[in-house]
């Protein structure tokens, strides 16, 4: 697992305060909305917040290409490493 993956895993951590997960507790294939970790849109947006401050992350909530990159910590972790500007 990449240093990026576990990072963003404890990001997600960290934003939406979900304490009693740890990083390792985080599938990094498996989907962060619905099924998995089950997120929801008020935490995609707390997420995308945290990202955005975090890499200086440009990001579009109305965006197709953004509801995938947030499908998985890999896909995630994919966008953070090709966009970042932090």
């Amino acid at each position: 697992m990449s240093d990026l993956a576990v990072e963003i895993k404890a990001l997600i951590i960290e934003s939406l305060n979900l304490e009693d997960l740890t990083p390792a507790d985080i599938d990094t294939d498996a989907p962060l909305f619905v099924d998995g970790l089950g997120l929801d849109s008020i935490d995609a947006l707390e997420l995308g917040v945290a990202l955005q401050k975090r890499y200086g992350l440009s990001l579009s909530a109305e965006s197709e290409e953004t509801r995938k990159h947030f499908g998985s910590v890999a896909s995630l972790a994919a966008f953070v490493a090709a966009n970042r500007s932090k």
